[in-house]
């Protein structure tokens, strides 16, 4: 009987150790590091598809004789997806998809799975395929090309993958997998690097693309190894929240196109719509004109959105003034009430300031400062602004309004939307003509002060 062989990872940033110690010196993380048993057997009877195929050479190139044309990409019928991939799925390509527990993941992917005209084997290690069905009904959608296994173990995955011989494999999820190569339990940083690395050998050598589904930790990050991330060609993140309907596909890495994509879902009970307009979504219908709110034209990666911003500026009822931020960076609104107290003259150290961004969204972008500006003085005064004019600009400390980037874009996206007049810096150049929408240039906070007034 062979040795019995361990070692020590972190389970934090999966470095190895040789042996225990209290404090991880790679991520300075305190008892984060566990015993696990690493021995392969030496000698194994299970083939994998790719071990029976033909070994294929490396051999070295000169970077002037390797082709450069782009592989044909394999469609997924789902518009936000190719977008945020960068066109549709890489042949041979490895894509991890994370998101918090209830999210919709596994629904994203079996909705893909079922649109597609190719032929897909979704592996599920955590529901029955009677649950899978259910979740495919819901969807009303009906496939004959799509074939559901539940299976954990990465041997009799690859059995099956060689008797059915899919266009894609979709695997729900990564840390429900294991092999007889690790002895130690499902999801330890071994066993997630080990089937990890099966797929990636599949994949690259058939050039079967394979999507897999993540876990993620409390703090948000994907859970088991960071080289976990390094590993896959594509990390995309599947975001929102519970009490919104909105859904949100960002693209954390991608070998194969932009990271600054988005892709915008709604959750409904028959699955996930793919929202095309966003803008006209998170603009909230009212009958009446109400003071403190503003639109702002904002990106998302490279796609324009418009968003509403609330405020409410009341007297504090204690001491201590409140200051409340839900979707903008709650340290960014206390600098823009300093700004607004000294250099406009607005006294706004005693009273409550809240803001909110609707639709459920986080937005960093800066652009949307004058916006916010503009909801607190219109809720500070009690005065409604027009409907139909909007924000994009930076607030710097001295009270100057500095320009943002791709501002056309966002002019171009509010004349679309109806939107009549749009404040932007002084500073931007535009070069657009012939535009119906009247654009306003300030240069600092006062002549935003005189314009809305």
């Amino acid at each position: 009987m062979a040795k019995v062989k361990t070692t020590f990872f972190c389970q934090n940033c999966g470095t190895q150790f040789a042996k225990w110690q209290g404090q991880c010196s790679a991520c300075k993380q305190w008892n984060t590091i566990v015993e696990e048993v690493i021995q392969k057997p030496e000698k194994s009877d299970w083939k994998t598809p790719t071990q029976s195929a033909s070994k294929r050479v490396s051999k070295p190139l000169k970077i002037k004789d390797i082709d450069s044309s782009q592989e044909a990409r394999l469609d997924t019928f789902d518009t936000e997806f190719n977008r945020v991939l960068g066109g549709g799925i890489v042949p041979g390509s490895l894509t991890l998809l994370g998101g918090e527990p209830g999210i919709g993941k596994s629904t994203l992917l079996l909705q893909i799975s079922l649109k597609l005209p190719y032929k897909v084997l979704y592996v599920s290690g955590e529901e029955s395929q009677k649950q899978i069905k259910m979740r495919a009904e819901r969807i009303n959608a009906n496939n004959d090309t799509c074939y559901i296994l539940t299976e954990t173990k990465t041997q009799n995955i690859f059995k099956q993958i060689e008797s059915v011989e899919p266009d894609i494999v979709i695997i729900d999820s990564i840390q429900t997998l294991h092999s007889d190569f690790i002895e130690s339990s499902s999801g330890s940083i071994s066993q997630v690097k080990e089937c990890t690395t099966e797929l990636i050998k599949f994949a690259k050598e058939t050039a079967t693309p394979v999507l897999l589904i993540g876990h993620i930790t409390k703090d948000g990050h994907i859970a088991g190894p960071k080289i976990l991330e390094h590993m896959v060609d594509t990390v995309l993140q599947f975001e929102g929240d519970r009490n919104h309907v909105f859904r949100i596909l960002r693209a954390h890495k991608n070998r194969f196109g932009s990271t600054n994509e988005l892709g915008i879902y709604e959750m409904q009970g028959s699955g996930l719509r793919e929202v095309s307009n966003p803008s006209e979504l998170l603009i909230s219908k009212k009958d009446a004109e109400l003071s403190g709110n503003a639109v702002a034209a904002t990106l998302e990666g490279v796609r324009p959105l418009m968003i509403e911003v609330q405020a409410l500026v009341s007297t504090a009822v204690y001491g201590t003034p409140q200051r409340s931020a839900t979707g903008f960076n709650a340290k960014r609104l206390n600098m823009l009430l300093a700004v607004l107290e000294k250099r406009a003259g607005f006294r706004l150290g005693a009273k409550d300031v809240f803001l909110n961004i609707t639709g459920g969204i986080t937005v960093d972008d800066p652009a949307i400062d004058l916006a916010v500006v503009a909801a607190i003085l219109s809720s500070n005064e009690n005065e409604a602004l027009q409907s139909d004019i909007c924000f994009a600009g930076e607030v710097g400390l001295s009270g100057e309004i500095r320009p943002v980037q791709r501002v056309e874009q966002r002019i171009l996206e509010a004349e679309k939307l109806g939107f009549t007049t749009i404040f932007v810096s002084k500073y931007n150049k535009i070069s657009l003509k012939n535009t119906v929408i009247k654009i306003n240039l300030v240069s600092k906070i006062e002549d935003l002060i005189r314009f809305i007034a």
